[in-house]
């Protein structure tokens, strides 16, 4: 994983967690990496991985089960898609709004472009 300076790395972290889940490739109710195992895949101190998953299981997005590890909540992907949908409104959306006015860019032009994205991106999954 190539982390960003933007950002601190355990929050990096925690949206690796997020993506693994929304991605599937980790379930609801599905036992997770320990600690010290995704510390070493991704490089970093143990503590800096203890503080992602202490920050998700704030957020009800992972639970701990006492001497067995960290599971992903059943809610997990419900919780990490409406988190995701408000911050894009919030902070997104405002910004692409601005640069369609600034750039004269349409409603109809943008739903032309969105249909050809998603047209070339179904075809190759």
């Amino acid at each position: 994983m190539n982390f960003s300076s933007n950002q601190s790395i355990y929050l990096q972290i925690a949206d690796f967690v997020k993506e693994q889940i929304l991605l599937n490739r980790w379930k609801k109710e599905d036992k997770i990496p320990s600690v010290r195992d995704l510390a070493v895949e991704l490089q970093v101190n143990p503590n800096t991985v203890m503080r992602s998953y202490d920050l998700l299981q704030q957020q009800g997005i992972l639970y701990n089960r006492r001497g067995l590890g960290n599971y992903v909540s059943a809610d997990a992907g419900d919780r990490i898609l409406a988190d995701r949908k408000e911050y894009f409104k919030q902070s997104e959306l405002p910004v692409l709004f601005r640069t369609m006015l600034l750039l004269g860019v349409s409603f109809d032009e943008m739903e032309r472009l969105y249909k050809n994205y998603m047209n070339e991106n179904l075809k190759t999954k």
